[in-house]
């Protein structure tokens, strides 16, 4: 009788697995902050003035506009709905290319081809981590301190990530057998970005009496629930509607399984096409 000792259990080939799409997430992370800095004067500090100059420029234009309005802290509300806004379009956006991107990668290296698409989320994530310091500035200058409702940042940004993690797997998916994908998503952005209370709030909706489906649609634009929900936790200081958190997590977690379920249906054509 011959015994193989060579046979792994399979939980160790799976935890093997695991850890190795880890590091290559660490890696294609580290390598995306290089190159995004890379040559730049600024560096760091420009994800700190970006945000802080669009909202002195942005507080300039809207508040005239917004003077009827019941916003309160206007520069603080603006540059938070900003920095949330912009996480999801850059996640979004670079991971709509992710799988194209890394053709040359897919066609000589065995690799789970998930991790390019949620790589990108990461990133994205990352970069956001400097713009909460232009948060920071702007709560100190208009001398707003922090409250414990601040802990409400925490779960709105793990649900922005999920929810992006799950269209950019979907859009990437896309992308690889519609390449018109990559116009038709910038279109979707900008109509997203005006249908999403950035620059403006919801008060001037109610205020208008306007029909009660747009005010509808827009309270059930994922965009919104995260918005708010991050705005409770830094500008209202306050907790969230529960109706914000359950449409923020039903969002997350729907857009998530769609996207896992067209990636794995889709992913092992990727190779013919990319």
């Amino acid at each position: 009788m011959v015994t193989r000792l060579s046979a792994r259990p399979e939980g160790s080939h799976v935890s093997g697995r695991y850890a190795k799409d880890r590091f290559i997430l660490q890696q294609l992370v580290n390598k995306d902050f290089k190159l995004r800095y890379r040559r730049s004067v600024l560096g760091v500090v420009w994800s700190v003035l970006n945000p802080l100059l669009m909202m002195i420029i942005m507080s300039f234009v809207f508040s005239y506009f917004l003077r009827g309005s019941n916003v309160e802290n206007y520069p603080l509300y603006l540059i938070v709905g900003n920095i949330t806004f912009t996480l999801m379009n850059e996640a979004t956006s670079t991971g709509l290319r992710s799988i194209i991107d890394a053709a040359p990668l897919l066609k000589k290296v065995k690799v789970d081809r998930w991790v390019f698409p949620v790589q990108k989320v990461f990133s994205a994530a990352f970069n956001f981590s400097f713009s909460l310091i232009a948060v920071a500035i702007v709560m100190l200058f208009f001398q707003v301190l922090p409250t414990w409702h601040i802990v409400w940042m925490v779960p709105a940004l793990a649900l922005l990530m999920v929810f992006c993690m799950g269209v950019s797997l979907l859009i990437s998916s896309l992308a690889v057998f519609f390449r018109d994908m990559i116009h038709l998503w910038s279109v979707l952005l900008t109509a997203w970005t005006y249908l999403t209370p950035i620059f403006w709030d919801l008060s001037l909706l109610t205020g208008s009496s306007a029909p009660w489906f747009v005010i509808a649609v827009v309270k059930a634009n994922p965009m919104y629930n995260y918005l708010e929900m991050m705005r409770c936790a830094i500008v209202y200081q306050s907790s969230p509607e529960p109706m914000v958190v359950v449409l923020a997590a039903v969002w997350a977690l729907a857009v998530l399984l769609a996207g896992i379920a067209v990636f794995r249906k889709t992913e092992h054509k990727f190779i013919l096409y990319i």
